[in-house]
């Protein structure tokens, strides 16, 4: 089960939120990556972490002022990259364009969907795995597991081979034991840690009951 805390624009300290997620992956043997803001990849690689980028632009090198370059991100130390996120939506031939330019910088990938259609259309472009993430319900603390799994089950098919992992409301171990049984491989959240008052204690309590 992979677990990806997303940091967003929180103000929440990236370094240290990247460390406790280094040692609780250590300590229980749970993938777990953080996606900081991008000024932030190199000092949140730097912890050992598992490190991913929020976003990365369609673009390679050239006059592209203003975007996120692969490679950039790829030598700031990131290991991987979200695309297509309900908050920084693209178009489905500019999710094919940053596909392509992580791939030449040898970032992973993960194309986020609100649903089963928009999956079946991710997942046809080739990213690594695939997020459904129904907009609704993020930072709700109600889990896509519990209001509707039909999606989850819905996106696992539509996605065919491709991994598929959930987010939207994940904020415990319960969450993910949840998803796990729909079929994903793996789940995304951001303020069930980052926001929260002891972040470490979240994580650990998040990831007990599969660790």
């Amino acid at each position: 089960m992979f677990v990806l805390i997303n940091l967003k624009a929180y103000p929440c300290d990236p370094v240290e939120i990247a460390s406790i997620a280094d040692d609780v992956s250590e300590d229980t043997g749970v993938r777990i990556a953080v996606a900081p803001q991008t000024a932030d990849l190199a000092s949140v690689a730097e912890t050992g972490a598992e490190t991913w980028a929020q976003h990365v632009s369609p673009v390679g090198h050239g006059s592209h002022t203003g975007s996120t370059l692969a490679e950039a991100a790829s030598r700031a130390g990131a290991d991987g990259t979200l695309l297509n996120h309900s908050e920084n939506r693209l178009r489905l031939a500019d999710i094919d364009g940053s596909l392509r330019a992580a791939e030449r910088a040898g970032l992973e990938t993960i194309v986020c969907a609100n649903n089963p259609r928009q999956i079946a259309a991710g997942a046809r472009l080739g990213p690594d795995s695939v997020a459904v993430e129904p907009p609704e319900l993020i930072g709700t603390g109600t889990p896509v597991s519990k209001a509707d799994p039909d999606v989850v089950t819905d996106s696992v098919d539509a996605a065919s081979d491709t991994p598929v992992l959930c987010g939207a409301g994940i904020s415990t171990g319960e969450d993910l034991v949840a998803a796990a049984d729909l079929g994903a491989k793996g789940v995304l959240l951001a303020s069930g840690v980052a926001k929260a008052d002891d972040p470490r204690a979240a994580l650990e309590s998040l990831v007990d009951p599969i660790a």
